[in-house]
């Protein structure tokens, strides 16, 4: 399954980018948990931020007809054509999750702050003041990887309708779902 990550994209304008950019989002989710579960916690928190933008961009060209309609200019519309999708620039996320809020994706504001404090994590590590990174212990940051890798499930599995559901998105959705921890 990890071939997956190696296989080249789609191109946003393609219909099948958004189920490729839902399996590299899976793909990426289960890799979190297997570093995490090594006690690689560093690799693991880049696994769960890079899971989270693929989500996002495969939410961003799903709803790209919606968002264009909230851009202001012209020159935002073609951004988001050309640029949001294919790249999500981490510097945006938080704009784009709150664009896609508020066109119905409840909560992904949240999630992507999450995202952003495990992107930190994964250069800083554990910062018992705080200072470069949001997590004092490795502990606390385990949690917030596990729940971001839990949101992308839920997430993507709950596009089944909305997507071209296959296989081979169902075996990765559960494949993260029973390595996710018992709770």
């Amino acid at each position: 399954m990890v071939e997956v990550l190696d296989k080249p994209l789609p191109k946003p304008s393609e219909e099948s980018y958004v189920e490729a950019r839902l399996l590299e989002a899976l793909v990426e989710a289960r890799l979190a948990l297997r570093f995490l579960r090594e006690g690689i916690a560093r690799n693991a928190a880049g696994k769960a931020f890079q899971a989270w933008k693929a989500l996002l961009a495969a939410l961003l060209r799903l709803e790209l007809e919606s968002l264009k309609a909230l851009a202001k200019t012209e020159e935002e519309k073609k951004w988001l054509e050309t640029t949001a999708i294919s790249r999500v620039p981490t510097t945006k996320m938080k704009t784009l999750s709150n664009m896609l809020e508020d066109i119905g994706h409840a909560g992904l504001a949240f999630a992507t702050s999450a995202a952003l404090d495990l992107h930190d994590y994964q250069y800083h590590g554990p910062d018992p003041d705080t200072a470069l990174s949001k997590y004092a212990t490795r502990e606390e940051a385990a949690a917030d990887i596990v729940r971001l890798v839990a949101e992308v499930a839920k997430r993507v599995e709950a596009l089944k309708s909305r997507v071209k559901w296959n296989d081979e998105l169902e075996k990765a959705v559960e494949e993260v779902k029973k390595a996710l921890p018992k709770r």
